[in-house]
């Protein structure tokens, strides 16, 4: 029997892995993600693929953190594998973390829960009144630009770094809008893109090659308002791993997405809205030599409890996808 807790974070699910899973062995947060990858790839494929997920579904395995400075460790996954960063992970890590109790937080005021992922340690700032978490901050990694106007795939991209590596473009560029109904010619179009950008030096993390590889493909466009009082407004849609959409606004997206703009013309903050119409705020919180450190505003809800078993005459061991 495995146990999670759920929550959505702006719609996109985090299913948060809480018991039945044996320890992740490695030194580090990073070298566990290693482990995982060729150890418990069964159990990530059981929780996240259909009949007990589906082809959009995230979460994580808690594991410790790299040392008493951080509250907890969380190895990111998807339908196709483990992930380096996870924004809105982060912010449903936070909420999950108060609601339990794993981090001791007053009825009204704000609790920092510090996180090791693989691309570094993250911070879920949770803000509470009267006893409920009424939002929390993502505070990221640096975020850098890799590289601009990279072509591919009939388009130009430009490439940064938020925990993960994006392309981003807007969506104009292929002829389209970001909407629903679109969202199939959109995947269609991030997977050429990703496949086009395999071994790109824009993709190459500059000091560990455990963090290369674009992870994402992120298309926006200009809302209404967008540049008044300095402040950037967009709506964007991002297509991770092998076509996954993210129904979020993608925290480590957002920062990526703000480390372009803040290059263009020290953009402070974006407003950043989903495909499915939920927002993030993002601000530069500091700029320095490594890239900007870039804070997030979002809200995660838990959704519920499981416990889940496999039958040992099951046919779907580990389930699957049919996209």
């Amino acid at each position: 029997m495995i146990t999670t807790v759920d929550y959505h974070t702006g719609g996109e699910p985090f299913r948060i892995v809480t018991g039945g899973v044996p320890e992740i062995g490695g030194s580090d947060v990073l070298a566990r993600r290693a482990t995982a990858m060729a150890e418990f790839d069964d159990v990530r494929r059981l929780l996240c693929h259909e009949p007990r997920g589906h082809a959009d579904m995230y979460g994580c395995f808690l594991v410790p953190p790299d040392d008493p400075g951080a509250h907890l460790g969380a190895l990111f996954w998807h339908k196709d594998g483990f992930s380096t960063a996870c924004g809105h992970g982060t912010i449903a890590l936070g909420a999950y973390a108060v609601h339990e109790g794993l981090v001791e937080a007053a009825p009204d005021g704000v609790t920092d829960v510090v996180v090791d992922v693989p691309s570094g340690r993250v911070t879920a700032r949770v803000r509470t009144r009267a006893g409920r978490v009424e939002s929390v901050t993502f505070v990221n990694v640096p975020s850098y630009v890799t590289a601009r106007a990279v072509p591919v795939a009939g388009v130009e991209v430009d490439v940064a770094y938020g925990g993960a590596v994006y392309a981003c473009l807007p969506a104009s560029a292929v002829g389209l809008s970001v909407e629903p109904r679109h969202l199939g010619a959109l995947i269609e179009h991030a997977r050429r893109i990703k496949a086009g950008l395999v071994g790109h030096p824009a993709a190459r993390h500059p000091a560990d090659e455990r963090l290369s590889g674009v992870y994402g493909v992120i298309f926006h466009e200009d809302l209404p308002g967008d540049g008044d009082g300095g402040v950037r407004r967009q709506r964007n849609v991002t297509v991770f791993a092998d076509g996954e959409v993210d129904r979020s606004p993608c925290g480590s997206g957002t920062a990526a997405r703000m480390a372009l703009l803040h290059d263009e013309d020290k953009t402070a903050e974006l407003v950043h809205e989903s495909v499915v119409g939920s927002v993030f705020t993002a601000r530069v919180r500091e700029a320095g030599p490594r890239g900007v450190v870039v804070e997030v505003d979002g809200t995660a809800y838990r959704t519920g409890r499981h416990a889940f078993e496999l039958d040992p005459a099951d046919p779907f061991p580990t389930g699957f996808t049919l996209r």
